[in-house]
């Protein structure tokens, strides 16, 4: 896959929110403050969101991304 290719940077970024995601979600089972565990919990949602929209660009499989 030659690097011009989204492709290859769209799975590169997903994996790195994935892995975002598991550090969050792992952190709110670490801190004992429901604010801040509100917090990761939050952004660990978000950040599905925007991995979803990654790996869906990658499959073409929303409207929005289909040529």
């Amino acid at each position: 896959m030659s690097d011009a290719d989204p492709r290859q940077h769209t799975r590169q970024q997903a994996e790195r929110l994935r892995q975002t995601v598991q550090h969050l979600r792992e952190d709110v089972g670490k801190v004992q403050d429901p604010r801040a565990q509100a917090l990761f919990e939050t952004a660990a949602e978000v950040l599905t969101g925007l991995e979803k929209a990654f790996r869906d660009y990658e499959a073409g499989t929303e409207r929005a991304w289909k040529r």
